[in-house]
């Protein structure tokens, strides 16, 4: 590299930015995420540790706490599969299909944002409840659906289905129809096209509305309280059961099954990040 090649790689590198401020609005960004998240997760971790590790692992060895902890991931996990299916379909009728109502169904999938989760709560409960409307179609089949996991579920689908939607909907805009009529014209059936040329395009960002919509379901509190029953070791989930916890003065048991949801919710999108980099490279080179 000759000195003037390399003044002026040295130039490019310290090129000031057209917008400046760069280390005034980084020390905010990072004063803003310390106050936000990093001091109560400090604090949370940091109260955890204060309790020995004997009384630690009886807490997270209870049988109540792993009874919710299991509905609450468990749930989460099965609301965030079905949101795929159906977050990936609600996006693809309003990006590729005209019709009258098209904004309407736009407007109502951002609906779960702008409702309370409470009122979602009592909702769903009035809805799926025996003597509900679709709770009494439902009941002469032996099916019940309210106060059990399986009203769980219905309610993180409800919360969980925007989160899809508005991840997949932008990059779906940005797949040209013409991508489709090409790969038919070449003797591509359907399934063919929706596997090989749709998918890989979509994948990263179908993973990315799972993983949010999961996030959001394994702490969701308001909008499950009411339909859920909170039936322990039924139907209790672990965000209840902390409250519990603290209302009982039990402040070193909430904190632990604070930590190991932590723990563990930290863990599951650390694998969905793992798979979300594989899917680019995977299907990048496709």
């Amino acid at each position: 590299m000759t000195d003037t090649t390399y003044a002026v790689a040295k130039w490019r590198i310290r090129k000031p930015s057209v917008i400046p401020g760069f280390g005034l609005t980084l020390g905010f960004s990072l004063a803003y995420l310390s106050l936000i998240i990093l001091i109560p997760i400090s604090g949370l971790v940091w109260r955890t540790a204060s309790m020995g590790w004997g009384e630690f692992f009886a807490i997270a060895t209870d049988e109540r706490t792993l009874r919710a902890l299991y509905v609450s991931f468990g749930t989460a996990f099965v609301a965030g599969l079905v949101n795929v299916v159906f977050g990936v379909l609600v996006a693809w009728i309003l990006v590729r299909y005209n019709f009258r109502g098209r904004r309407l169904i736009d407007s109502v999938v951002d609906l779960p944002f702008a409702l309370p989760t409470a009122v979602a709560g009592i909702a769903l409960a009035a809805l799926y409840a025996p003597n509900g409307w679709v709770g009494s179609l439902v009941a002469p089949l032996g099916l019940k659906i309210a106060f059990t996991p399986l009203g769980i579920i219905v309610a993180l689908i409800f919360i969980g289905l925007p989160f899809v939607v508005r991840t997949v909907q932008p990059v779906m805009e940005e797949i040209d129809s013409e991508v489709e009529e090409a790969a038919a014209t070449l003797g591509a059936n359907r399934f063919q096209t929706i596997r090989r040329v749709l998918l890989p395009g979509l994948m990263p960002a179908i993973l990315t509305g799972f993983a949010l919509a999961f996030a959001r379901g394994v702490g969701e509190y308001g909008s499950v309280i009411f339909i859920a029953g909170n039936i322990p070791y039924v139907s209790e989930i672990a965000p209840l059961l902390i409250v519990i916890r603290l209302e009982e003065f039990h402040y070193e048991g909430a904190t632990a099954i604070a930590s190991i949801m932590l723990v563990i919710s930290f863990a599951m999108l650390f694998i969905i990040n793992l798979i979300q980099a594989w899917s680019r490279r995977r299907f990048g080179h496709a």
